[in-house]
């Protein structure tokens, strides 16, 4: 059983849990997943009634070849977003997905819960020491490079070691920071090519056993369409094939754009392993 403290309250979610994608970015690689103030609450809604645990809440593009924008222009985006979402449903929990540690003070002030950062404290070193003193869980991801240079040609003489002992680094790192509840995730697509994902795929139980939750973001992903031939839009299925593995490879939280049929996959997966 995982408890995370999450401000002035303890919270025991039921693992594994799925985390539903919420994007108040205008280039997000999944189009249905953008939202304004409104449809984010619709969403939101949608997300909670088919079981979502988390809802991630981003206002930074983090795709391939993005920029890095300012903290400004990603707090107009996901404040308002965090806000509405908030008041409409006020026992969610929130996650705020941002590198950046004052745009995470704001969030988890206008209401957000978990902070996820896709640079595990790399790109702004005020990050773990900030979480810290909001008493939020702290989702810590592995990224080669940046995201607007992350793709190009990354390379690894190990991808599985080298992924596991970063994450075991920048656990060890939040833990001395003072971060109570740590969450970890491989980065699935952030400085690796399709070779790199399916060794990391495969390599999840090496980085379960570091002990800590751990989130995988599969959903709709270039991993899956450059086997496929297909498109995000058309990567549902491969996409659920691909959490059922990470499911029974150790995953405990999954990140999704389709919260009802990643339920589903938990569901049967939990079934099969009982």
């Amino acid at each position: 059983m995982t408890t995370w403290r999450i401000k002035d309250r303890l919270f025991t979610p039921t693992l594994p849990a799925v985390m539903g994608i919420i994007n108040a970015t205008p280039d997000s690689f999944h189009a249905p997943s953008r939202a304004g103030v409104d449809e984010a609450v619709r969403l939101a809604d949608r997300m909670i009634t088919a079981g979502a645990t988390i809802l991630d809440i981003g206002g930074q593009s983090s795709r391939p070849g993005s920029g890095l924008g300012t903290a400004e222009e990603e707090m107009g985006r996901v404040l308002p977003v965090i806000d509405a979402i908030h008041r409409r449903f006020p026992d969610a929990v929130l996650s705020v997905d941002t590198w950046r540690a004052e745009v995470a003070r704001a969030a988890v002030e206008h209401g957000a819960g978990l902070v996820n950062d896709i640079s595990a404290g790399a790109l702004d070193p005020a990050m773990l020491s900030m979480v810290a003193g909001l008493h939020v869980p702290y989702i810590a991801m592995h990224m080669q490079g940046t995201p607007d240079r992350m793709q190009h040609d990354p390379r690894y003489s190990d991808v599985s070691a080298e992924v596991t002992r970063f994450l075991s680094a920048r656990l060890a790192a939040a833990h001395h920071a003072g971060i109570a509840d740590v969450i970890l995730d491989p980065g699935f697509g952030f400085g690796k090519d399709v070779d790199h994902n399916y060794a990391l795929l495969r390599a999840l139980p090496r980085i379960a056993a570091l002990g800590t939750p751990l989130l995988v973001g599969l959903s709709r992903k270039r991993m899956i369409n450059a086997v496929l031939g297909s498109q995000p839009a058309d990567a549902l299925n491969g996409t659920t094939v691909l959490h059922t593995i990470a499911l029974l490879n150790g995953a405990t939280i999954l990140r999704v754009h389709d919260v009802k049929e990643a339920m589903e996959c938990v569901a049967l997966v939990r079934r099969y392993s009982s």
